[in-house]
C-alpha cells in the first residue's frame, strides 16, 4: 500500500467512498476547492485495486484539525486509516503542527477506537453539533506528534529503546530493549512470599506491594541498561489483562513518567506478551502458527496467521491449568506456588497409578475443563483419607499431572492440524512445565511441526515479553493517550486502547 498526496485525477475515487461511508458526504465542488490551499494537506492511499482510502487536515497554526477520513468498506480493519492518519500527521509535522484535533459521534465506534489507539484524548464535547441529527460531536485531541513519530522511526530501523512495565498479577517487573529483540535490562520483584501464607494472591496486597516496589525495580532496571528515562523512545505498560488494582499502579507510574519525558505511552495485552517471549530466542520463527497459552489464569488454543492478529480457537470452560495446579498443591498440602512441587513429585512417581479422567479428550473441539479432574483428584484423596490409607503424594502428582498434559497434547496437536501450521508456541507459567515441554514436543515431531517455547525466565510473567509486543506497536502508531484506562478483562485479540477498527 502506498500513500501519496491526493490528485485532482483522483476525485472520482474519493467521493465514491465518501458518499458509501458518510450519510452527509462532501460535494464533488467541496473537494476541489480543498485542493491546492496552502493551510490543507490531503492523502490518498492506494493499492492494486486503486485508491482505497484519504484523509485531510487543515491546520491553524500549532495544531492541524483532521477534517475527513474514510476507507473503502471492504479495504477496512487492515490498517489503512491508521497509515493514513499518521501520514497527515507527519506532513503537518513538517510545517510546524505539534498536535492533532478532530470531532467525532460518539456513534462512531470504529472511529473512536482508531484514535484511542493513536494517542488521542477527549477533551470536550460540542452539544447537537451534527445538525441532521443532533448529535453531540467528541473533541479529541493527540498527544505531542514529534515524539511519537520519532519514535515509529526509530522502531522502523530497529533502533527504538523501550521502557516497558509489567504489573499484572503479583512480579513487578521493568525492562529495557532495543529494537524489539535486544534486552539491555530485566528487572523483577516477586511477591511470592508474601502470598504464600495464602495460599494464592491476594489482590490488595499484591496492588500495595507493586507500589512499594515500581519505583526501586524501574530505577534498577534504567541503571543497569545504562540509559536515562530521556533516552528511551517510548513508555510499554501491560493494559490488561490482570488484576484491576494492579494494573492500575503500573498504567498510573507509566502515564507519568510518559507526561514527565514527553513520550509515547504503548498499552500492551498481557496474553500477547506471553506469544512473543517464544519469539525472543528464536529469530526464525514465524506466522501462521498455534499458540497454547498455559498459565495461572488463563488457558487457551490461538490460531496467530500474523503477528497481532489472533482467533481464539478455545479455551478453558472452567478452571485455568495453573489454577488446577495450585488447588490440587493446597489439597495435598504442598504449598504455594503448586506448579513447581507438582513437577518435581510427579518426577518421583508413577503417571499411570491413578486413572484420572481425560476431560473432553475427545470432544470434537478445542475447549478444555479441569474442574472434573480437580474432583476426581478431590475425591481419591479423601477417600484414602476416610480409610486411613497413606496418600502416595508423588504418584497422584504425576497421575495428575499426566492427565492434564494427555489433553493439553492431544488439543495442541489438533488445532495444529486443523490449521497445517509447521509451527506451535508454548506459553505462560506452565510453560516452564519440563514434562509438558517434552511431551509436546514429542507429539508435534511426529507430524513434522516444530515446537518453541521461552526459555524458563520468559515463561513466567515478565517486562521484556511487553517491551517485544510494544516494539511492533509503535512501528505503526499504536500508542495510548493519558485518559486510558486498565482492561482487566482484555481479550486476546483485541487492541490495547481500542474499542474497534476503521
Amino acid at each position: 500500500m502506498k500513500v501519496r498526496s491526493l490528485a485532482q485525477e483522483d476525485l472520482d475515487d474519493v467521493l465514491a467512498i465518501e458518499r458509501a461511508s458518510f450519510a452527509d458526504p462532501w460535494s464533488e465542488d467541496l473537494f476541489a476547492q480543498e485542493l491546492g490551499r496552502e493551510d490543507r494537506i490531503w492523502l490518498v492511499a492506494e493499492d492494486g485495486t486503486g485508491v482505497v482510502g484519504y484523509a485531510g487536515v487543515m491546520i491553524t497554526g500549532s495544531e492541524a484539525d483532521l477534517m475527513d477520513i474514510a476507507v473503502a468498506r471492504e479495504r477496512r480493519r487492515r490498517g489503512i486509516a491508521r497509515s493514513l492518519l499518521w501520514g497527515v500527521a507527519r506532513k503537518a509535522a513538517e510545517r510546524g503542527v505539534q498536535r492533532l484535533t478532530l470531532e467525532v459521534r460518539p456513534s462512531n465506534v470504529e472511529a473512536l477506537g482508531l484514535y484511542s489507539s493513536c494517542g488521542f484524548d477527549q477533551v470536550g464535547r460540542r452539544a447537537g453539533y451534527y445538525p441532521e441529527t443532533r448529535e453531540d460531536a467528541l473533541i479529541w485531541r493527540s498527544r505531542p506528534l514529534a515524539p511519537v513519530l520519532a519514535a515509529m522511526d526509530a522502531a522502523a530501523r530497529g533502533e527504538d529503546v523501550v521502557l516497558a512495565i509489567e504489573t499484572s498479577c503479583d512480579e513487578t517487573a521493568v525492562s529495557v530493549m532495543r529494537g524489539g529483540r535486544e534486552e539491555l535490562a530485566s528487572v523483577v520483584a516477586s511477591q511470592v512470599d508474601f502470598h504464600a501464607r495464602f495460599g494464592g494472591v491476594v489482590p490488595e496486597i499484591a496492588s500495595r506491594k507493586h507500589a512499594e516496589a515500581i519505583v526501586a525495580v524501574a530505577d534498577e532496571a534504567l541503571a543497569k541498561a545504562g540509559v536515562g528515562a530521556g533516552d528511551v523512545h517510548g513508555i510499554a505498560v501491560t493494559q490488561g489483562p490482570g488484576l484491576v488494582g494492579a494494573l492500575v499502579v503500573g498504567i498510573a507510574y507509566a502515564k507519568g513518567l510518559a507526561l514527565a519525558q514527553d513520550l509515547p505511552l504503548v498499552g500492551v495485552n498481557h496474553l500477547e506478551g506471553h506469544i512473543y517471549a517464544a519469539r525472543l530466542l528464536d529469530p526464525d520463527l514465524d506466522p501462521p502458527l498455534v499458540a497454547l497459552l498455559v498459565s495461572g489464569g488463563h488457558t487457551m488454543l490461538a490460531h496467530v496467521p500474523e503477528w497481532g492478529r489472533y482467533e481464539v480457537l478455545g479455551r478453558t470452560l472452567d478452571d485455568a491449568v495453573g489454577e488446577a495446579f495450585d488447588k490440587v498443591a493446597k489439597l495435598l498440602g504442598l504449598g504455594y506456588p503448586g506448579g513447581p512441587v507438582i513437577s518435581r513429585l510427579a518426577a518421583e512417581g508413577d503417571p499411570s497409578a491413578i486413572p484420572f479422567p481425560r476431560a473432553m479428550i475427545r470432544s470434537g473441539n478445542l475447549d478444555v475443563s479441569l474442574s472434573g479432574l480437580k474432583t476426581a483428584v478431590i475425591q481419591h484423596v479423601e477417600g484414602r483419607r476416610a480409610a486411613g490409607a497413606e496418600l502416595a503424594v508423588a504418584d497422584i502428582a504425576a497421575s495428575f499431572q499426566a492427565a492434564v498434559i494427555d489433553v493439553q497434547v492431544a488439543k495442541a496437536l489438533q488445532a495444529a492440524r486443523e490449521h497445517r501450521v509447521s509451527a506451535v508456541v508454548l506459553a505462560g507459567g506452565v510453560a516452564a512445565n519440563t514434562a509438558l515441554r517434552d511431551a509436546l514436543r514429542d507429539a508435534l515431531a511426529e507430524h513434522d511441526i516444530r515446537l518453541s517455547v521461552p526459555p524458563f525466565g520468559l515463561c513466567t510473567d515478565n517486562a521484556s515479553m511487553i517491551a517485544a509486543v510494544a516494539h511492533d506497536h509503535l512501528k505503526v502508531g499504536r500508542v495510548l493517550g493519558l485518559t486510558a484506562d486498565a482492561m482487566p478483562n482484555m481479550r486476546l485479540g483485541s487492541r490495547a486502547g481500542e474499542a474497534g477498527h476503521i
